[in-house]
């Protein structure tokens, strides 16, 4: 094989095409980088290249068990995503132009997990001291085969590869208990997390929306804390009854599925806080003050605690015994997130017990609660990891923590010799929206967006390399009160799980924002051929008009911008309503549409391959006065903070959303033009008002109301401006429904900001605006 000097990730691979071109599918393309993601930690590019068809050989040497499972499972990558069905056999005299697979204790690359892939004319090879650097190896070699996302036969370059990972926690978080997730889903994300070398699935498995794992000692949990009645129950299409839980033979079935994949599934049951499913199925056992609660349609924060006297210690131990039965990882998550401590101050009993053990306060008592249940997991070889807040009280002195609330967490316990995983909001929340633009679906309006998860780095500056070594790695997480779906879950997770990956995987020194860049066509590619419907938001073209609404409509001209996320790929566009293809215009500047018109675009990478689906924008009269969700903005004293769907458990990917601010019922129609305009048109709805506030309940905003069921209020200029228009409330309180109010306007010059708030009574429905219409007749 002639060789290329080495090169650390992708930055090199454009000038070693010289020496070994990148083949991808029947065809060569000239690539700027390897198409893999993460990338390896060296990479040589090599002459020739190799064919896999249905002649090519899998082979392994026989007894070899760890080479045969790595071997098994690429042939069946290969069959699920090319349709290319191979022979794997053991043989000590592999066929030539075998892809080979064969472990060996003194293999070159000594790092755990690692692996070396040498492919040329002759077949491929894949070598490592351990069973997950073969499997690696294997997802590297079906990246480079699945470049071109089509089906059939393929050749892969010539290449040379020694890879590791960075770190050994790289992991993902779905959250179950908030919208259940069937064994099939959680399958689908199993295989994902594989393909890109992820290796700890942490199930988030209760919490006060459900309890989703069968506890048979217990079986109350699963029976009544795996249910709950939805707030819009049977109307509109979602469902009078709610839930789902996992037996544990389908838990078995599941770590098993992992394992194979290289994946330890690590369970989180959240306490002393989220715990209202478990009050809800034994409030006699567990509960604090003698409530019995439902199961809560809440999403937030809700005030129900676990008891720490000893007969809720029994109930929690009993439970973690069979939780231990069913995983074998290490680590068991315990959560200790967001505990309000109302109802443990509000008790004489657990008061008592805190002057009984010397605790001085409810945070002390937490991390004494945590000690204690850390004690008892380390009694059976286990470890327990919890989120930050375990921090507050003193850190309990066997936990690890996994820090969410941004990295400081994380550093503080790394200073103190205790093991970390970074899992921070603002880098790794994934139920956040990867932009502002309109056609996001339903969740947290803060953004997320692809580059600021590329640019996370799990290692902070501050700490010494003896505590970076409490760095055990990073985790994307993924709550699901807006995730109702498998769809959802794909929309969220991909493409910033290549983010995260190279983040977890790649050394530090070889990531390249715009190599990653070139390298996502390849892995859009892929899920489009696993039929894996990932974002195109980053990518997605967003058509703008500039200039003032009032000369456009005067001048029936428009002058058109387009842009998008990432600055990546050729946006091309047409404006009679066509498709636009690789040979339609490119855009290069600003260009000037007449009314009506409307402009369609597409992101194409430069290799051909779209990057995000066609978008359009009708630049017309009324699209022009009309603002919809996600164009309306947030009052001054207000913050939009949540996208939320029609009705909380409704499992679409179209359902109708409506932004929303929980603490004040208010939205601004920006820089509204006023000559001309004599009335206005409010499409709304009645959405549920499900949230947990708790100590923050205080702060939503009750506006004064004039009728018995409040009012719709349009404002000049703000909110304390002169009232243009109030539109009384329809009676009712039925979730999901429709409202269209509309009215004359007052005469008016120039351009207005337009508040419009409710006053409807807080103890009641939330009002999503649709959409907010201008009407009349603009002046030619």
């Amino acid at each position: 094989m002639t060789q290329a000097p080495i090169i650390r990730g992708a930055r090199r691979w454009g000038s070693l095409l010289a020496i070994g071109m990148i083949c991808l599918g029947g065809g060569v393309a000239h690539a700027t980088a390897p198409p893999l993601i993460p990338i390896p930690a060296e990479v040589r590019a090599a002459s020739g290249s190799f064919a896999v068809d249905a002649h090519t050989m899998i082979a392994y040497a026989p007894g070899d068990t760890k080479a045969e499972a790595a071997a098994r499972y690429l042939a069946e990558e290969l069959r699920r995503s090319r349709g290319v069905t191979l022979a794997v056999t053991a043989t000590a005299r592999p066929a030539a132009r075998s892809i080979v697979f064969r472990g060996d204790p003194k293999a070159s690359v000594e790092q755990r997990e690692g692996y070396s892939l040498d492919v040329d004319g002759d077949g491929a090879r894949v070598v490592s001291r351990d069973a997950a650097g073969l499997f690696y190896g294997a997802v590297t070699f079906w990246q480079l085969a699945t470049a071109d996302g089509k089906q059939g036969s393929t050749r892969v370059p010539g290449v040379s590869i020694r890879d590791w990972p960075r770190f050994e926690w790289r992991g993902l978080m779905l959250d179950v208990a908030r919208h259940f997730h069937d064994v099939a889903t959680v399958k689908q994300v199993l295989d994902a997390m594989a393909e890109h070398k992820l290796n700890v699935f942490h199930w988030h498995l209760s919490d006060d929306q459900g309890w989703r794992i069968e506890i048979k000692r217990y079986p109350l949990l699963t029976s009544v804390g795996g249910w709950r009645t939805p707030p819009g129950a049977g109307t509109h299409g979602e469902p009078a009854r709610y839930g789902g839980f996992y037996t544990q033979e389908q838990i078995r079935d599941v770590v098993a599925y992992a394992a194979a994949r290289h994946i330890t599934v690590v369970p989180e049951l959240d306490m002393p806080g989220h715990a209202q499913a478990a009050v809800a199925s034994y409030p006699d056992i567990v509960g604090v003050n003698g409530d019995h609660p439902s199961v809560s349609v809440d999403w937030g924060v809700n005030p129900y605690l676990y008891n720490v006297d000893e007969k809720s210690f029994t109930f929690i131990e009993n439970v973690l015994d069979e939780v231990m039965a069913l995983f074998p990882s290490t680590y068991i998550h315990l959560g200790g997130d967001e505990a309000v401590k109302d109802q443990w101050k509000d008790s004489p009993a657990v008061q008592a017990r805190m002057k009984s053990l010397g605790i001085t306060d409810e945070n002390a008592l937490q991390s004494w609660f945590t000690d204690r249940l850390g004690d008892y997991l380390a009694k059976h070889g286990r470890r327990l990891i919890g989120w930050d807040e375990i921090l507050e009280g003193g850190l309990p002195r066997t936990a690890s923590v996994m820090s969410w609330r941004g990295v400081q967490g994380a550093i503080d316990a790394a200073k103190k010799n205790h093991d970390v995983v970074l899992a921070p909001a603002g880098w790794m929340y994934f139920d956040n929206l990867q932009s502002d633009r309109a056609d996001e679906p339903n969740g947290r309006l803060s953004v997320l967006a692809l580059e600021r998860v590329y640019g996370f780095e799990p290692v902070d500056a501050s700490l010494t390399p003896e505590q970076a070594r409490h760095v055990l790695g990073a985790e994307a997480t993924l709550w699901s009160e807006f995730i109702p779906s498998a769809r959802h879950i794909q929309h969220a997770l991909f493409p910033r799980v290549d983010a995260m990956a190279e983040i977890a995987w790649s050394p530090r020194g070889t990531r390249d924002w715009q190599g990653f860049l070139q390298r996502l066509p390849a892995q859009m590619r892929r899920y489009a051929s696993l039929d894996i419907g990932a974002s195109d938001t980053a990518f997605a073209p967003a058509i703008h008009v500039d200039g003032d609404i009032a000369t456009i409509l005067h001048d029936r001209k428009a002058s058109i911008r387009i842009d998008n996320q990432t600055a990546f790929g050729t946006v091309r566009y047409t404006t009679d309503g066509s498709t636009p293809g690789t040979d339609a215009k490119a855009y290069a500047a600003p260009f000037t549409v007449s009314l009506p018109t409307t402009v369609r675009a597409v992101t194409f990478a430069p290799d051909g391959t779209p990057m995000a689906g066609v978008r359009t924008r009708t630049i017309d009269r009324d699209n022009l006065l009309t603002r919809r969700t996600g164009e309306l903005m947030k009052c001054p004293d207000g913050s939009l903070g949540l996208r939320m769907p029609l009705l909380p458990d409704l499992g679409a990917m179209d359902t109708p959303v409506y932004d929303v601010d929980l603490f004040h019922a208010c939205w601004v129609y920006p820089k509204a033009p006023s000559d001309g305009v004599t009335g206005i048109r409010i499409e709304a709805a009645r959405l549920a008002r499900n949230y947990g506030l708790a100590h923050e309940l205080s702060k939503v905003v009750s506006y004064p109301a004039k009728t018995a069921h409040g009012e719709l209020e349009v404002h000049q200029d703000n909110c304390a401006g002169p009232m243009l228009a109030s539109f009384p409330l329809p009676a009712g309180k039925a979730l999901g429904e429709s409202i269209v109010l509309q009215g004359d306007l007052p005469a008016s010059h120039g351009e207005h900001d337009l508040c419009l708030r409710v006053t409807a009574p807080t103890d009641g429905p939330l009002y999503g605006l649709d959409s907010v219409k201008l009407t009349g007749s603009h002046p030619r």
